[in-house]
């Protein structure tokens, strides 16, 4: 029960100095949890809003394993298809706006931004 408690405080007051991301034309603002391409503003749900600024913040290919503790930092099982569905609806929701194969996938690795 203490470590629940702990790690939903962790959660709570986990604070992002960074304002700004930036990959190619692409911003991600974490104050209001978006990213703006050309003039296009795309809200993003929290789950899709971490794994951009996840993959952008390693600059590099971001594992399957450090995305699913990014996402979901409690002791409960999350099944890897549900990485799979959130990283899916971002890809479609990019492509919507403009921004198809954003997301790329290292096969046995993770994924990273083109």
């Amino acid at each position: 029960l203490t470590a629940k408690v702990q790690a939903l405080l962790r959660r709570s007051y986990e604070v992002d100095s960074r304002t700004y991301l930036k990959h190619g034309d692409a911003v991600l603002n974490s104050d209001r949890q978006a990213l703006i391409y050309g003039e296009d503003e795309i809200e993003l749900t929290k789950n899709e809003y971490k794994i951009l600024q996840t993959l952008m913040e390693k600059k590099g290919v971001g594992s399957r394993e450090a995305l699913m503790e990014r996402l979901w930092k409690s002791d409960s099982f999350v099944d890897e298809n549900t990485l799979t569905v959130n990283v899916t609806r971002l890809r479609r929701k990019l492509e919507e706006r403009g921004l198809p194969g954003f997301i790329a996938t290292k096969h046995g690795v993770g994924y990273y931004l083109k």
